[in-house]
């Protein structure tokens, strides 16, 4: 495991001061707040977001699929309720019996808007198993997305992640780190005798990465390079589209959001690539391959894999192989939701890790229905999210010891944060190690 654990600890302590640096939220009234919040989901809402707004039976499901409830058994972490500020503009205003509702249901206010921040940032990692479990196909997901939106428009958007939405939106830097970060991680490669196209032209592949990776999880950042290299086809970074994670798309702010994803778009155009990859961040994935396309608003020239989802596809063409380096090892695999339940990257991961020669335990809860890590949709750097997500842990940490493996595997930086973050809280000394990262140190000669 290559992870440089001093700047771990450095990245530990910058997020529990990023309150005292972020600047005040533009003063607002209560009236305004309310009003700007309302226009976002009036403007906002599709015809099947109102269908679904209209078909909840209330049964209660999706608060036993959701992590947060069932750490807390709390019912106001129950995923449907979560809606309800949205849910009561779209009856008062758009649903089709709003002149009774304007009657019977009473208007938002903005002391209730703040606090719902709490439920729709705090306590939710968009990681959809809700939507998955509910019996009416509800999208519960999208619709806290749209919630994020509405409240950062009242100038609500959680600190955190207001901050380095405007930081990346502006500077294109997180944490004071950007493409300066990005080209010493990659001078770090070369200086152990890695070749590292950057900006290379003509080139079939652009791999995106992340400053994280650069700056924390260089393994990862190592293994893909490994793993391009043994291909023998032409790929290259981009100075100018290396980053892929978007806070833009996780605050709420559509202007960053679309910003972000378009630096990695017209990288890509630019280079005439035709496949790009997503790093192991899984917010980074539906970010570009679904959101960036409808930002976009055509069909992408390129196709938009996650990297474990790449080395599936290599291995099973024959492109890629790799040495059974880790015989009689058990090890369980954590499946990122974005990636896992919203992309269907599921038996890519499960067979690069068999032919690693692993004997794969998997948890009882595995798959589609897997829980999230805790700390998804940026939740890993909302600080006072942080006793959730030290519950979802214990919840996580239980299956993982469930298993009896001796190590966790995973494909998602955001998991990994948040796992390493447990562990070193409780003193959980077994390894989480990077997908990418093991099959890069393991390929066959």
């Amino acid at each position: 495991m290559n992870i440089n654990m001093e700047a771990f600890d450095q990245f530990r302590e910058g997020v529990s001061r990023l309150p005292e640096m972020i600047p005040p939220a533009p003063e607002m009234a209560d009236d305004e707040r309310v009003r700007r919040f309302k226009k976002t989901i009036i403007e906002s809402v599709a015809p099947h977001q109102a269908m679904d707004l209209e078909t909840c039976v209330h049964c209660g499901a999706c608060a036993e699929a959701c992590h947060y409830y069932v750490a807390t058994q709390d019912a106001k972490y129950t995923p449907i309720r979560k809606l309800d500020m949205l849910r009561r503009v779209y009856r008062r205003e758009l649903g089709p019996n709003r002149w009774l509702h304007k009657l019977l249901t009473r208007d938002i206010t903005a002391e209730e808007l703040e606090e719902w921040q709490e439920l729709v940032y705090d306590s939710c990692t968009e990681c959809g198993r809700c939507s998955l479990i509910c019996p009416m196909g509800i999208h519960i997901q999208d619709m806290i997305i749209m919630s994020r939106e509405a409240l950062a428009s009242a100038g609500l958007a959680v600190a955190e992640q207001r901050a380095l939405a405007h930081e990346q939106g502006e500077k294109d830097t997180m944490f004071g780190m950007g493409k300066d970060m990005f080209m010493q991680g990659v001078e770090r490669l070369r200086q152990s005798g890695l070749e590292v196209p950057v900006d290379q032209p003509d080139s079939e592949i652009l791999v995106v990465s992340t400053v994280m990776d650069a700056a924390l999880f260089n393994d990862a950042m190592e293994g893909t390079v490994k793993i391009m290299n043994s291909l023998g086809r032409p790929w290259t970074m981009s100075t100018c589209g290396f980053e892929g994670a978007n806070f833009g798309y996780m605050a709420g702010y559509y202007e960053y959001r679309k910003d972000a994803s378009m630096r990695v778009i017209s990288a890509a155009i630019d280079l005439g690539v035709k496949t790009v990859i997503a790093p192991e961040c899984g917010h980074a994935y539906p970010a570009l391959r679904w959101d960036g396309a409808a930002v976009y608003g055509k069909p992408f020239p390129f196709e938009v894999l996650a990297i474990s989802e790449f080395i599936g596809r290599e291995m099973k063409a024959g492109n890629l192989k790799v040495k059974p380096a880790f015989s009689g090892q058990k090890v369980t695999y954590h499946d990122p939701c974005k990636l896992g339940r919203m992309g269907g990257v599921f038996d890519e991961p499960r067979e690069a890790l068999k032919a690693l020669g692993v004997d794969l335990v998997e948890m009882d809860v595995n798959r589609q229905q897997s829980y999230c890590c805790g700390g998804g949709a940026g939740n890993f750097i909302i600080n006072r999210a942080a006793p959730l997500r030290a519950k979802v842990w214990e919840l996580k940490r239980g299956q993982f010891d469930q298993t009896g493996a001796d190590t966790v595997v995973t494909s998602c930086d955001s998991c990994r944060i948040n796992f390493m973050v447990g562990a070193q809280d409780t003193h959980w000394e077994k390894p989480i190690e990077s997908l990418a990262a093991l099959v890069g140190a393991n390929l066959a000669e």
